[in-house]
């Protein structure tokens, strides 16, 4: 079965390096010499946006081999939905896969929003379902459901949607969601249904995405730890007779040689705050972020005591906003941990790399030729076919 690779696109500004914390591809943050989208020309702003860098990622990205990208969201992020409908003019195959939490949207709503793209897009929608990681981002968007209820919401939510979704109107009366004689526009009806990538580590998560996922999505760990969630998914789908599959949110740094990978984390480590070092900082209630956390051994002395099996190290989130597991290595050793990651049953990556646009050219062409598993590539048609 051919593996789907997606890269991330930064919903939001991007550093120039991991070796330097400064904001300079996006316009998120003053415009300086070296800055991308918006850049300075003779000294004035060149009048680009950071929705052109998006596009620039995206079609970066596209042209090196990956099938979609990730539209993340945060309280601090471009919305996800408005930009793949911006990007989709983009590019030509790209499937975009939107980040959202369902209970900031009614279901149908949701529906009609995702058949529109499905129309324009020619079915290039793909969700990636997040219930929220509690905290105050969480209350930023207004909601106070508690953690559990969060994934019983969601599930409800993805029954409405799904009902509506298929011919006919469609009642439900639960606990989160009632609706009566819902149905999509017959214009609308038909499109092919996003595939669901599932994101969530606790028990209430994993239960839910028994029943939902297509894909359960889990950032990078420890593969033992991530073998083990694995099994817990399998599990559950079980349970309601479907089969799972899995993808894996992982961060990369590869390089020519590891030495030189290394050397990369060793400049940028020279600006970690000491006070990061003694501990994890507080969170929400993010049971997966709790995870990675727990597979550090904490206080932190050297970069190198973050490396938890060869070539995964757990400090990416120390030189960069994000999970904590990522790959360092040569091209040829993070290829490897990518299909060892196969070999557990993992048919689909979120690849990510700082900065998106520059890693996504290297990444695509070093790193993803090198895999042994089949990689499925977008087959690029000349645009307009929108």
């Amino acid at each position: 079965m051919p593996i789907d690779i997606y890269w991330r696109i930064g919903t939001h500004g991007d550093q120039r390096s991991l070796r330097n914390r400064l904001v300079s591809r996006g316009d998120w943050s003053p415009v300086v010499p070296g800055s991308i989208a918006p850049g300075l020309r003779g000294g004035r702003p060149d009048g680009y946006s950071h929705l052109d860098h998006m596009a620039d990622v995206a079609r970066a990205s596209e042209l090196s081999g990956f099938v979609g990208g990730l539209l993340p969201s945060f309280p601090f992020t471009d919305d996800p939905w408005a930009a793949a409908a911006s990007l989709a003019r983009e590019t030509t195959t790209y499937r975009f896969m939107i980040a959202y939490q369902p209970g900031f949207l009614h279901p149908v709503q949701a529906a009609r929003m995702s058949a529109t793209l499905q129309s324009a897009t020619g079915g290039r929608v793909v969700y990636n379902i997040i219930s929220g990681g509690g905290g105050p981002a969480q209350l930023w968007w207004g909601d106070k459901v508690d953690h559990d209820d969060r994934y019983a919401r969601t599930s409800e939510f993805l029954d409405v949607l799904k009902g509506v979704w298929e011919d006919g109107p469609f009642d439900y009366d639960g606990r989160f969601y009632r609706v009566e004689g819902a149905r999509l526009p017959a214009h609308l009806a038909g499109q092919p249904f996003p595939e669901i990538y599932f994101s969530g580590s606790s028990p209430a998560a994993i239960e839910a995405a028994g029943r939902h996922a297509d894909r359960y999505l889990s950032w990078l760990e420890p593969f033992p730890a991530l073998a083990a969630k694995f099994d817990q998914v399998r599990e559950h789908s079980a349970a309601t007779g479907r089969t799972p599959r899995f993808a894996v949110r992982v961060d990369v740094l590869a390089r020519e040689t590891e030495e030189e990978a290394w050397e990369e984390i060793r400049r940028g480590w020279r600006h970690v705050d000491p006070a990061r070092l003694t501990g994890p900082g507080a969170t929400g209630d993010s049971v997966g972020w709790l995870r990675g956390q727990s597979f550090i051994d904490w206080p932190v002395r050297g970069f190198r005591e973050l490396e938890a099996a060869p070539n995964v190290w757990g400090g990416f989130h120390l030189l960069r906003g994000g999970p904590a597991f990522g790959l360092v290595g040569s091209y040829r050793q993070v290829a490897a941990r990518l299909d060892e990651l196969i070999g557990l049953g993992v048919d689909a990556f979120v690849l990510a790399g700082v900065p998106h646009l520059e890693e996504a050219h290297r990444v695509g062409e070093r790193v993803l030729p090198l895999l042994r598993g089949p990689v499925r590539t977008p087959v690029l048609t000349a645009k307009g076919n929108l």
